[in-house]
């Protein structure tokens, strides 16, 4: 596994992160101790330093058998939290949201279930709808100066926070937003709106979740190999084949995953990766694994590179609408009023316009 730079750090971090929500059974499905602890050997095994949780994943157990596995070796990992919903679903209203308040409180609990002094990243979970980032900004700015976090980032927010975020922390000298973390697949390409185009002008970290789209692009649900999985059970973000757009990205998956010998899981976890090539952006895939089978065919996705054309036939099975104003500013109307009608001379600009 190769190693890229979060962001604008120098903080140095393995191409795919381990999504930890699985470690735990506290919400009835997951991997019991024994078989996360494979799971977390074997990525370390494979080059794997980088560790995504949350104080909230199963109850707040992911994290507690976390804290036991890095005994080991702590300053190997980069260990990256969130707060903002906490565990379980029957918190008081002090004990949730993006506060001050409650995200030392919860960075506190969060230190002492991890069996560390500090976290390398702390992010906020979601926009809680309320919260002003001057507000986060200064807790984030408290806990980094007393070394309990070395990086900040945002989780589930709109661009134009998180690009407030930004520019407030630069003008006010606070920690800058390292990354963030959204959402990005085959199968859910919003960000390349909004979110996308911020972290690349800004030179944001991105860290996709839900790269999978829940186990869809895997493909197991389309042949109703459910009846242990998180659909069955109620866990987690899951998308289904709801519509054409979703079964011709399927059918688009599966054709490249017969031509190329490689798994749907792993073809689809190649096209976010080969986003990387495409942006500016640094694009990070967070696995999630719930055996030590999954984790094995998901890295063998960092082993493999698509060629263009297959990138090429994902990209235009899974294309989005980026609309208004970005559609109609990418057309040669726009382009040729702002160039003299000299568009196609000019450099590309150092920002994606379409």
């Amino acid at each position: 596994m190769r190693y890229k730079l979060l962001g604008r750090t120098g903080l140095r971090v393995s191409e795919a992160a381990l999504g930890t929500a699985t470690f735990g059974t506290a919400w009835g499905w997951g991997a019991e101790e024994k078989e996360a602890r494979k799971i977390f050997n074997r990525y370390a095994e494979a080059g794997g330093n980088f560790l995504d949780c949350a104080d909230g994943y199963q109850n707040s157990e992911s994290e507690s058998l976390i804290g036991g596995f890095l005994e080991t070796d702590r300053d190997h990992f980069v260990v990256s939290t969130k707060y903002g919903g906490g565990p379980g679903r029957t918190h008081s209203v002090s004990k949730t949201g993006a506060s001050r308040k409650n995200m030392l409180r919860s960075l506190e609990k969060s230190l002492r279930r991890l069996r560390t002094d500090r976290v390398d990243i702390f992010q906020v979970h979601f926009d809680d709808g309320v919260t002003p980032v001057e507000e986060i900004l200064r807790g984030f700015e408290d806990v980094v100066s007393a070394g309990k976090a070395l990086y900040a980032g945002f989780s589930n927010f709109p661009a134009w926070r998180i690009a407030r975020a930004a520019t407030l922390a630069e003008a006010t000298h606070g920690p800058s937003v390292a990354c963030i973390q959204a959402e990005y697949s085959l199968a859910e390409r919003s960000i390349e709106r909004e979110l996308l185009p911020m972290a690349e002008g800004l030179e944001i970290g991105v860290m996709a979740w839900a790269a999978l789209g829940g186990g869809l692009l895997s493909g197991k649900y389309r042949k109703q190999e459910n009846a242990d999985s998180r659909m069955s059970k109620g866990g987690g973000r899951v998308l289904k084949e709801a519509g054409p757009r979703e079964t011709a990205i399927l059918d688009a998956v599966e054709a490249v995953a017969k031509e190329t010998g490689a798994s749907a899981a792993q073809v689809a976890l190649g096209w976010v990766r080969a986003q990387n090539a495409k942006r500016k952006a640094s694009i990070i895939p967070i696995i999630g694994a719930r055996t030590l089978e999954q984790l094995e065919e998901n890295l063998a996705a960092f082993a493999m590179t698509l060629d263009e054309t297959h990138v090429q036939r994902l990209d235009a099975a899974s294309a989005i609408v980026l609309g208004y104003p970005h559609d109609w500013l990418a057309s040669d109307l726009v382009r040729n009023l702002g160039s003299a009608g000299h568009a196609d001379e000019i450099d590309e600009p150092g920002y994606p316009v379409a």
